[in-house]
This record gives structure tokens, C-alpha cells and sequence, in this order.
């Protein structure tokens, strides 16, 4: 877990609280004598070695499995292997282990290379062994063993531990546009969400989820000084794209997660229409962001990797703020069902319902990044969004809660600075006006809500209206947040609302 608790406070969406990460383990033998102190040496314990794992592509399920080292092989469980893709069960006896895959039966002998399925012979190159119970064969045996239960291809990637039953790989394209700095574009056959991290000359992405497979060839050049090559590869299964670039970058996702987006960044000021905020600077996308408050004498206003188009000029109407991501889980609904998941969904949902009414809307977290809530601000602000909308989810309550910032006292006079605390209260009467039309829709179509002010952050760092709508089930079961008509019939009221008010938020700023 990457956090150690969460709290509710007043209705306030849950906090994460950062767990401490270790360093690396050392230790220093030093000894005292009557002359003084001599050091020996130094011990320096190995970081243990990654575990081994077998992700396993199909249409009926996308999963990952350890493997384990025997005999100078890798091995993994027959059994787990085909658990998620149909009815299996498997016995131990005194004539062997014995599986059954729906309709079809298999039989190992410990020790032996060879198994019958069907009542023909299989070879599995290597000896089939019994741990516990657990039927192990070796991972080059899966692409002609698994064809005999699952009645069609497997193809593996022996040495990235990658297996793909039938045809399910994702196939992508990259162009760079002549742009100033460039843009390199990805498009992919499906929708993806690969983990983004950046570092001197390059910007990686990892797909540990996706089936991406290689194109034609693994290295990708441009002839751009700026970005001059993408390099694909894979190992203990995933699929990197590697961006090499000698300016700054960051990716942007759109067409629902089957475009992103490589661009080269600029840093433009936080100042909008002449006016100043003072505010942490925000670390890069990707980077978890310290805890630093801000400072009490005027400061240079922030700056962050933002995409270089942005400018002075309105770009998006509206700006949607998928919560938490990366390392935040936010609140964790159940053992495969996160916060942070869930809000990427609904603000997916939310920008189709908003550009359905003709309404221009940036998704702000499109993929599973680290965004601080500063860099949430900033990015709000540059781009001089008439709402911002940040998207939560709970498990407690019913339906929907609609906050506003409840804002701190601040009466000190700081000349043309806006305290960073409070850049919200001069558009807070307009928030307001916006979360009671969002929740007078909620009304109008029977989903139960309530309006809040909290001191949620952003929404008080944010210069023009700021609202956030934390979806609740309607009854018990936290599952129904994952439902496509549930969120649809809550996004589609907030669109609706937003639409409704447009003229109002327009001239807000």
C-alpha cells in the first residue's frame, strides 16, 4: 500500500497520507580504540531482485502471474494460467495431477517432460513438477500446450514473459509534426493507460496492462533535433515506449486513450489578466509533490511543464480533474477497484458529455499520473478555463456531493500579489451559482445530493470557478460506481448544468 491511511472530515473527499519510502539498507563497521576511530568497511545489503512475471493478454481477461525458477527454467501454474478464462479444476493423485479446462482433461506425471491432453501426447519440453499441490510447467511449453484447452493460438514472448491468447494485441503508429517545439503523436489500435516517467532525455512510457506489441522496427527515428527517436521494448512483462528527446516533454492523452501526445514544454506564467499569485512552484507532471506552504513575502508566479500551445488565450471551456493518481490511490473500494480509477472513468465520461453540448474540455489526469494538487492549479489557471471541475468518488453516503472552497481568513494586503491561499474568492459567488445548478439537476433527475464548502484543495488555488462533484452509490454496493449508465446519468446532469449556465461562466473572467 502506498498509503498508510485516510480520514473524512466534514465531507471532505479522502486524504491520502504518504507513506515513508526507505532507502536502500547499508551499514558501516567502525570500531573505537584508545587512539581514536578507524573505519573498517562498509556492508551494503543488494536490493533484493524483482520478482519474475507472466502477463497474460486475452479477450476474456488481462492478468499477471510470478513465475518461479526450477532447475535452470522458468516455470508458472498451469492452473492460474487458465483460472481466469473459463471453469478449471485440478487434482492430485496416485496416477498424477489431473486437470480439467471446461470440457477438456489433461494429465501430468511428476518428473515426466510429457502430458496427454485429449488423449494425445504433448511435449513440454522440460520436466512438468508439483509444489503444494500447484501443477508448474515451464513457460516454453504454453504456446503449444494451451492451444490444446483453449482451441486457438498462443503466442509467447519467451524472453519479456508476455503471452497472448488469440488475437488481441494492440498495434500503434507515431508521426511528429512540424510544430515549434515538435509533437510527437501516438496512435494505438485501443485504448491505453501506461505508466509516464520522465527523466533527463527521455520520457518513458511503461504498458504493463496493455498488449502492445512492437512494430515493424523496435527503433523509431524522426531526423528532429528535438526529438530525434521512440524506442519499444519489453521485459518481465511489459512494453516500453522510450521517447529520447533533448528538450523538456511531457504526454497528454485524448480519443479516449488511444492518442497520446508527446510535446515539448515551456514554462509561462501562472498570472492571468495582470494578475499575480503567489504559490508553491509545483514539481514536474509525475514527480510527488513535497508538502511545501506557501511563502508569506511575494514570489515570482509558479511555473510548470505546461504543453507549449498554451497561451494567454482561452483554449478549453472547461477543465475536468480526474482526483489522485500515480501513487495516490485515493480510497480503495475493493481489491481491484480504486478511487483513482474510477474518477479517470468519470471524467472520461464527463468530457464526452461536455463537448456533446459543444462545450471545449481538457481531462486533466487522462492516465495514471502524479499530479499535485498545486500542478492541478496552475494548470487550471494557465490555460484560463471558465470552470474548473475536479471529479471525486466514496463509497459512504448516497449519490452526489457538490463542494465549493471554504476559504481561510486572509487579510493581508499584498498590492497587486493574490494570495495563493485565496486566488478563489473573487470567483466564488460564480462557483457557487455553479455547484447549485449542478445540483439542482441532480435533483431534477432523482439522484440524491447535497452542496458543501470545504477546504478542499484545489478549489481555492483556482482564479475562476471551481467546483467538485463527488459521486457516491446510490445504494450499498460501491461496484455501481463502475457502471457505465450510472455514470453516465451523473456526468450528463453535470454537463447539463454546466451548459445551462455558460453564458454565466463565460463572462466570469
Amino acid at each position: 500500500m502506498p498509503w498508510t491511511s485516510r480520514y473524512r472530515n466534514a465531507g471532505v473527499p479522502p486524504a491520502v497520507r504518504w507513506a515513508a519510502r526507505l532507502p536502500a539498507l547499508g551499514a558501516s563497521i567502525i570500531v573505537f580504540t584508545a587512539c581514536g576511530l578507524v573505519l573498517i568497511g562498509s556492508i551494503v545489503l543488494p536490493a533484493a531482485s524483482p520478482e519474475k512475471r507472466l502477463s497474460v493478454y486475452s479477450v476474456a481477461a488481462n492478468y499477471s502471474l510470478p513465475m518461479v525458477q526450477r532447475e535452470g527454467r522458468e516455470y508458472v501454474g498451469l492452473l492460474e494460467v487458465l483460472e481466469p478464462l473459463g471453469k478449471v479444476s485440478a487434482k492430485l493423485d496416485s496416477r498424477g495431477w489431473r486437470l480439467r479446462y471446461n470440457n477438456v482433461e489433461g494429465d501430468f506425471q511428476v518428473g515426466k517432460p510429457r502430458a496427454r491432453v485429449q488423449g494425445r501426447d504433448a511435449a513440454l519440453g522440460a520436466k512438468f513438477l508439483v509444489e503444494n499441490n500447484r501443477g508448474l510447467v515451464p513457460i516454453t511449453a504454453l504456446s503449444s500446450l494451451l492451444p490444446r484447452f483453449l482451441g486457438g493460438p498462443a503466442t509467447l514472448h519467451e524472453e519479456s514473459g508476455r503471452l497472448f491468447i488469440g488475437s488481441v494485441a494492440t498495434h500503434f503508429t507515431a508521426s511528429l509534426t512540424a510544430n515549434n517545439p515538435p509533437r510527437l503523436v501516438f496512435h494505438f489500435t485501443s485504448p491505453v493507460n501506461p505508466t509516464v516517467g520522465t527523466e533527463p532525455g527521455a520520457l518513458r512510457m511503461t504498458f504493463s496492462r496493455e498488449p502492445l506489441v512492437a512494430p515493424a522496427s523496435p527503433t523509431l527515428t524522426f531526423g528532429n533535433k528535438a526529438i530525434p527517436s521512440a524506442i519499444y521494448s519489453e521485459g518481465n512483462g511489459t512494453a516500453v515506449l522510450t521517447v529520447n528527446a533533448t528538450i523538456p516533454v511531457m504526454a497528454s492523452f485524448s480519443n479516449d486513450g488511444r492518442t497520446v501526445t508527446i510535446s515539448g514544454t515551456s514554462a509561462p506564467a501562472a498570472a492571468v489578466a495582470g494578475t499575480h499569485l503567489q504559490s508553491p512552484t509545483p514539481p514536474a507532471p509525475g514527480i510527488p509533490a513535497a508538502a511545501a506552504p506557501p511563502t508569506s513575502a511575494p514570489t515570482p508566479a509558479p511555473t510548470s511543464a505546461l504543453p507549449a500551445t498554451i497561451s494567454a488565450e482561452r483554449r478549453y471551456f472547461a477543465v475536468v480533474d480526474a482526483s489522485h493518481g500515480g501513487d495516490d490511490h485515493g480510497e480503495t473500494f475493493s481489491n481491484t477497484l480504486l478511487e483513482k480509477d474510477v474518477t479517470v472513468a468519470l471524467a472520461r465520461s464527463l468530457r464526452q458529455e461536455l463537448e456533446s453540448r459543444g462545450i471545449t474540455t481538457l481531462v486533466l489526469r487522462d492516465s495514471d499520473a502524479n499530479l499535485s494538487v498545486d500542478q492541478r492549479a496552475v494548470f487550471a489557471n494557465a490555460d484560463r478555463a471558465a470552470i474548473y471541475i475536479a471529479v471525486h468518488a466514496a463509497s459512504s453516503g448516497h449519490g452526489v456531493r457538490v463542494y465549493t472552497a471554504l476559504l481561510p481568513f486572509d487579510g493581508d494586503d499584498r498590492g497587486s500579489f493574490l494570495s495563493w491561499t485565496t486566488a478563489q474568492h473573487a470567483s466564488l459567488a460564480i462557483s457557487q451559482s455553479a455547484a447549485n445548478a449542478v445540483a439542482a439537476e441532480m435533483q431534477r433527475r432523482q439522484i440524491p445530493v447535497r452542496t458543501l464548502t470545504a477546504p478542499l484543495r484545489p478549489l481555492g488555488n483556482v482564479i475562476g470557478a471551481a467546483i467538485a462533484v463527488e459521486v457516491a452509490p446510490q445504494g450499498s454496493d460501491s461496484r455501481q460506481l463502475t457502471a457505465p449508465d450510472y455514470q453516465q446519468l451523473v456526468t450528463s446532469a453535470v454537463a447539463t448544468a454546466i451548459a445551462a449556465t455558460r453564458d454565466q461562466l463565460g463572462g466570469a473572467q
